[in-house]
Parts: structure tokens; C-alpha cells; sequence
């Protein structure tokens, strides 16, 4: 706004020099500062309104950077998920009581003791039901009768 105001008083002090008749320059004068009165109004509303869209976008852009925040948690506990450090968790459910139980997995574990019945259980973490000798005792989570074979 210094350069406005510089700009106007040499635009006033050009006038006064360059008008003679004191009447002319008065109006000259009067026309010039009710122009500029509007100029000013106009530039102040625009400013004003560009204030508010400013505000605007940086509320939008903090709602968005929040946003932001919460789905990098939600990546994060993913991320967490899928490459714990602390290994996998594998669901075991013992064949002799079918207490449901988690354990981390463990490949140079053989067997576990299970929490609710204490009864020993074998590991087998090739996931082979036919290496074993036994074959399936049909106790699986959610099994389906898978020893059906054995009765044809």
C-alpha cells in the first residue's frame, strides 16, 4: 500500500501543477478522491473475500493432512501386521479338549503343551496331513469329515 499512496500524492502534486484554474483543480481533486474511495472499497472486498477462500483451503487442507494422518496409521498397523517382527501367530486347536489357542510360530518347535487340558500336542509345520502316520483324526477346526475316504 506505500507505493498506492506514493503514487497518489504524485499524481495530486502533477494536477496542482499542471491546472490553473483552482476550481478545475478542486473538482479534479474531489472526482479523483471519490474514484479512489471506490477503488480502495473494491480492492478491500476483494481482499477480504480472498482472505476467507484462504481460510478455507487451509482448514481443507488441515482436515486432509488429518485424513492423511489416520491412514498412514491404518498402513502402518497393516504393515505391522504383515511383517511383524515378532513372528506369526498360528491357531491351534487341541484334539483332545478343541480349546482354541494362539501360539507364534515356532519351526524348531515339535510339540506344545496345550493351556486347557495339558495334554501334549504334536507340530507339524510342513502342513502335510499325509506325512503323518496317523492320517487326519477328523478333529480340525472346521472340518469336514475328511476321514469320509477311509468309509468307501
Amino acid at each position: 500500500m506505500g507505493k498506492l499512496k506514493n503514487e497518489y500524492k504524485s499524481f495530486l502534486d502533477d494536477i496542482e501543477k499542471n491546472i490553473k484554474n483552482k476550481d478545475d483543480l478542486e473538482y479534479i481533486k474531489q472526482r479523483f478522491a471519490s474514484f479512489s474511495e471506490v477503488v480502495l472499497n473494491e480492492m478491500d472486498y476483494i481482499m477480504s473475500y480472498k482472505e476467507e477462500d484462504i481460510k478455507k483451503l487451509e482448514n481443507r487442507q488441515n482436515q486432509i493432512a488429518n485424513q492423511m494422518a489416520q491412514m498412514q496409521q491404518v498402513i502402518d498397523n497393516i504393515e505391522r501386521d504383515i511383517y511383524s517382527e515378532d513372528g506369526f501367530d498360528f491357531e491351534i486347536i487341541c484334539p483332545y479338549c478343541n480349546y482354541e489357542f494362539i501360539i507364534d510360530v515356532d519351526e524348531e518347535k515339535t510339540e506344545i503343551e496345550c493351556p486347557e487340558c495339558r495334554n501334549i500336542i504334536e507340530l507339524d509345520w510342513s502342513g502335510n496331513v499325509e506325512d503323518d502316520q496317523q492320517g487326519c483324526s477328523g478333529n480340525c477346526h472346521g472340518c469336514h469329515d475328511c476321514d469320509e475316504d477311509d468309509d468307501m
